[in-house]
């Protein structure tokens, strides 16, 4: 059958979205889908966004079908506006931020470990599940409201963040497939996603504002996470054309840390009235303040706002307190606290303070968002002319539909420049829904034409090579990095890397390591690391594998030679080839950074 539409999915970390277009338009004509939720037990409202909560229903609520919705009768568990409700009165319920486990490597995200750190009692699932539900809760939406184009027979285009490693990639995949997306689904950098919805809005018009040798700081800060990407404009062929220059680290800081902030400066303002909040309250002021923050950060917004929660003491039960907090206190509260005034040369504190840590999501101890951005801008810039310096900044993500935290930052970054300072791009005003609609966006431009942003791979990748020699009792052996895949490379090419034969163990379980970098553009295939510090290579999920051994083979240690695809889908196979050519085994995964 052939597809009719295209339809671009935002797996945000807060919120989800859906878009799509007609493939038969003669231009892209994006609309947003919304989304009928449970906004209450038993009520069920559209919403253009679903947040992207699960509330694990408890038996007296599954009982009572509570959180029966559409056809799906007898459910055990919310998505959506309820669940995210449900997080301030059961936290240790409610699953939140799957999409940051999804890209945390130290945990097997394949186990039921969310909702992190709850009761035994309480019933768990994975950050590949919770990825999955969210998924099939838009597709059921999908299916009620265009019955006769079955999601799996369209063009699907599904965003993940542009920090995300091969691993995350083939993780949100996965969720996606066990959800009915179809196996020809696209995977497209938020970043560039937000781009694209930018293109589509101003059609030819983008021309005016971008001009050759421009650069264009992509800056996209959402409920959890920081994303930042650079685009470069450039000429081919006469025609100005997009290419995506780098891509910065998954920061685990958003507006989620400005709702902390802001609750643990009121639970001081409760404790100066003489009203101390206990560990269930305090969960729910977390959220009572994501209200207060959207309220008085508005551009319309009132000089005071009041801040509730339940009371919880015998003589409060069923009341609440409140305290009234003014709009200049939560403005500079926020702005210095996650956008201060900083040089260039400035760097994100990252100190420990305890020798044992619980293992969890990494967040930032810095929540300094401009020195993140100048660490990122001096990676990507060179040791003599100094840090990228960005001609123009478009904003994406919900914290930005703040003026202040916009200003903040374009002031910041002028102080930087030794030249203009940079422009923010005209235009850009839905930062709620433009990655999803983006996305449909690029995948219509995909099928039909338009302009395209190019890069190649944001990453290189590695194989971890063990070293030979005389072993050491109790030390592993030394470990080496060989470079198989360049960043730069692009999808549906193939290299063969240059190396001495590497031995590969076949016919028994065996450990792969892999490694990958944003930073070192100069690495080639072939070239080996004897050492390298964690800014510049990071481990990405390791491959338990038995590979089969053919019985032509004399024993189990086969010298190879390695072989680099980039398959049009993006999937990356790394072929060991013997040294006669008649054995091959692939290792692969997916590393798609952009959807050519």
């Amino acid at each position: 059958m052939v597809a009719k539409y295209v339809i671009g999915i935002d797996l945000g970390t807060t919120n989800s979205a859906l878009a799509y277009a007609a493939l038969d338009a003669e231009k892209p004509q994006v609309q947003v889908l919304p989304i009928p939720q449970l906004v209450a037990a038993k009520t069920v409202e559209p919403r253009t966004l679903l947040p992207s909560f699960l509330y694990l229903a408890q038996d007296h609520e599954v009982q009572a079908k509570s959180f029966d919705l559409l056809k799906a009768k007898g459910r055990t568990f919310a998505v959506g506006e309820l669940a995210r409700r449900q997080s301030a009165e059961m936290p240790d319920r409610t699953v939140g931020a799957a999409k940051s486990w999804l890209g945390h490597s130290l945990v097997d995200r394949h186990q039921p470990i969310l909702p992190w750190n709850a009761p035994p009692e309480v019933p768990k699932i994975s950050p590949v599940t919770a990825a999955q539900r969210y998924l099939e809760h838009l597709a059921d939406a999908w299916h009620a409201a265009i019955p006769d184009a079955p999601l799996a027979e369209q063009h699907v285009v599904l965003t993940v963040p542009a920090s995300f490693d091969a691993s995350a990639r083939e993780l949100t995949r996965e969720a996606a497939l066990a959800a009915g997306l179809p196996a020809t689904l696209v995977l497209l950098e938020e970043p560039q996603a937000a781009l694209y919805a930018w293109l589509s809005d101003e059609s030819n018009r983008w021309r005016k504002q971008l001009r050759i040798g421009d650069t264009l700081l992509v800056c996209d800060v959402g409920g959890g996470t920081t994303d930042l990407t650079l685009i470069g404009v450039a000429e081919e062929a006469g025609e100005l054309v997009l290419r995506r220059i780098a891509v910065g680290n998954h920061l685990l800081v958003g507006g989620d840390n400005m709702d902390l902030t802001l609750a643990y400066r009121v639970s001081e303002l409760f404790a100066e009235k003489g009203t101390k909040l206990d560990p269930w309250q305090s969960i729910s002021l977390w959220h009572s303040c994501r209200t207060a923050k959207e309220t008085l950060l508005s551009a319309d917004a009132p000089k005071k706002h009041s801040i509730a929660v339940l009371g919880r003491g015998s003589k409060l039960i069923g009341k609440s307190v409140s305290i009234e907090v003014d709009r200049e206190l939560v403005t500079n509260l926020l702005v210095d606290g996650f956008f201060p005034r900083c040089d260039v040369t400035d760097r994100p504190i990252r100190r420990r303070t305890s020798g044992f840590q619980e293992i969890g999501l990494p967040f930032e101890s810095d929540t300094a968002i401009t020195r993140h951005i100048a660490e990122f801008l001096t990676q990507q810039g060179d040791p003599k002319t100094g840090p990228i310096q960005p001609t123009h900044l478009l904003f994406n993500g919900g914290v930005f539909k703040a003026d202040s935290l916009r200003h903040r930052l374009v002031e910041t970054l002028a102080g930087w420049s030794k030249k203009s300072p940079p422009r923010p791009l005209e235009g850009a005003t839905d930062l709620d829904h433009a990655v999803a609609r983006g996305a449909a966006a690029y995948g219509w431009t995909k099928e039909r034409g338009g302009v395209r942003i190019r890069g190649g791979t944001a990453r290189s990748y590695y194989v971890g090579i063990e070293t030979s020699g005389l072993a050491i009792p109790g030390a592993p052996r030394p470990l080496r990095a060989l470079c198989v895949v360049p960043i730069g490379m692009e999808e549906g090419t193939a290299v063969d890397v240059p190396s001495q034969e590497i031995g590969l163990v076949v016919g028994e379980p065996a450990h792969f390591r892999f490694f990958s970098s944003s930073v070192r553009k100069q690495d080639r295939p072939g070239q080996l690391l004897s050492s390298w510090s964690p800014e510049e290579l990071a481990e990405t999920d390791s491959l338990e594998a038995t590979l089969p051994k053919d019985e032509s083979l004399p024993d189990n240690y086969v010298p190879v030679h390695f072989q680099s695809q980039l398959t049009e889908l993006g999937v990356f196979e790394l072929w060991c080839v013997g040294a006669q050519k008649q054995h091959r085994w692939k290792l692969e995964f997916s590393v798609r950074e952009d959807a050519e």
